[in-house]
């Protein structure tokens, strides 16, 4: 796994609305340099007489550089109006945390960068321009990119309409969240997690574990407050190793601590120094917000989310709310079949050194439906959705723990209906949706 702070500094850049429209600036710049070096090149007049290239005199150059410069920042001030709008939309209908995704989206960010990367190239053209009558000099060339610059920049405004359009669509919004939890899964659970200390036998483990650990050993704590967003395994298991320690990670990313409580503890404690906690604690990277670097439920927290927005009274949009469990039933069978990394992380010679729990099965699914279950309790075609969900995850679980986590699900939703729903025969279609479910899970 990459370097926790590579990560965090790649996801901040990401998710900022800077990164690549600067880029796309200095390329612009770059773009001017070059263009204008070769029509100050001795190949000027050959590229004056070629058909496809601008060949007028300095006063139209400058009057179509200016033209475009000027229409480049009215289009891009109203292509940020847009954004904003869609924004504010976003964040009344979908939930604050969902701004992220809007702001990240490389498309919109490409769309800026082009309106404000044609607007700097026609500032480094137009400097060049000589209209003096003994030292003429027309950039033909550069001109004539710019002007390729402006139909390219019409392309990407007729592109920015449609893509702010289906943008803010339900539909569309939730299957990018569903395609970024698709993506976190594989990320964190690989099919093949490389040596995998599950062939260590669980009781041997924990034998590893010294008695007197939790009188012996010393608690690391946060620096700050904030929520941990992602902690630097390799980092961890070198110090371990190299210091000859055991650690227990007590908090995994995505919880949120305060300063100065344990993020760890260290055994033997009398090892510990300043430096050395320092370092370990270094491994850590808390910030203001949860990302989904580390942290699987975020996602799955997103698209909860949207669906107990949508069950909200003054929306009562079902509809979202079971396209949104849909979506995480599909994520959850993608989930099922990956396998769980073991909480003991073993050295090279074999010896325990961090100790970790890692994120189950069941605690995906309690992320994913509980909420769901306890804004839906009242609807009949929500607590249906949720029972097909569990009868379509089973056949995906190859574990007893997590058709057990799927049967205690069932048995949730099934009861809360008896008390949510009043008409008898919505209640003997849910209960027909129970007895599928536990059907499929008992088949497996």
């Amino acid at each position: 796994m990459k370097s926790a702070k590579l990560g965090k500094l790649w996801e901040s850049l990401h998710s900022s609305f800077w990164f690549v429209p600067t880029l796309m600036l200095v390329l612009a710049i770059g773009l001017s340099f070059i263009t204008i070096g070769i029509d100050q090149s001795r190949e000027t007049n050959i590229i004056g007489k070629l058909g496809w290239t601008y060949s007028l005199g300095p006063s139209g150059s400058r009057a179509i550089l200016s033209a475009i410069a000027g229409s480049m920042m009215s289009v891009a001030t109203t292509a940020f109006s847009i954004t904003i709008v869609a924004l504010q939309l976003a964040s009344s209908q979908f939930g604050p945390r969902l701004l992220r995704n809007f702001i990240r989206d490389t498309g919109n960010q490409v769309v800026l960068g082009t309106f404000i990367a044609t607007f700097v190239y026609c500032l480094m053209v137009l400097r060049t321009i000589n209209g003096v009558e003994e030292n003429e000099f027309v950039p033909h060339l550069a001109v004539t990119v710019g002007i390729g610059l402006a139909i390219a920049s019409i392309g990407v405004l007729i592109y920015f309409i449609h893509h702010s359009a289906i943008s803010i669509q339900v539909d569309r919004v939730i299957k990018k969240v569903g395609d970024d939890l698709d993506r976190t899964i594989d990320r964190l659970f690989p099919d093949q997690i490389g040596r995998s200390a599950s062939k260590q036998p669980e009781e041997e483990s924990l034998a590893a574990i010294p008695a007197d650990f939790d009188r012996l050993s010393r608690a690391i704590t946060a620096r700050e407050s904030g929520y941990i967003q992602a902690i630097d395994d390799d980092r961890l298991m070198q110090i371990a190793t190299e210091h000859n320690l055991l650690l227990r990670v007590e908090r995994r990313p995505g919880r949120f601590v305060v300063k100065g409580s344990q993020l760890m503890r260290v055994f033997p404690g009398e090892k510990i120094d300043r430096q050395l906690a320092a370092k370990i604690a270094d491994t850590v990277e808390i910030g203001i917000q949860r990302t989904e670097q580390q942290d699987l439920e975020f996602s799955i927290d997103q698209l909860v989310e949207i669906a107990a927005r949508a069950l909200s009274p003054g929306i009562n949009d079902p509809f979202t709310a079971i396209r949104c469990i849909d979506q995480l039933s599909a994520a959850l069978c993608h989930f099922a079949q990956r396998e769980i990394p073991p909480p003991y992380r073993y050295d090279d010679r074999h010896r325990l050194r961090v100790i970790a729990e890692p994120l189950e099965f069941a605690d995906a699914i309690d992320a994913a439906f509980n909420q769901i279950r306890q804004y839906g309790q009242s609807s009949v075609a929500v607590t249906m959705r949720l029972l097909e969900a569990i009868a379509t995850i089973a056949p995906f679980t190859h574990r007893k723990l997590d058709r057990t986590a799927l049967k205690r699900h069932a048995e949730t939703v099934e009861r809360g209906s008896q008390t949510g729903i009043v008409e008898e025969l919505d209640r003997q279609d849910v209960q027909d949706r129970y007895l599928a479910a536990l059907k499929a899970i008992e088949q497996f």
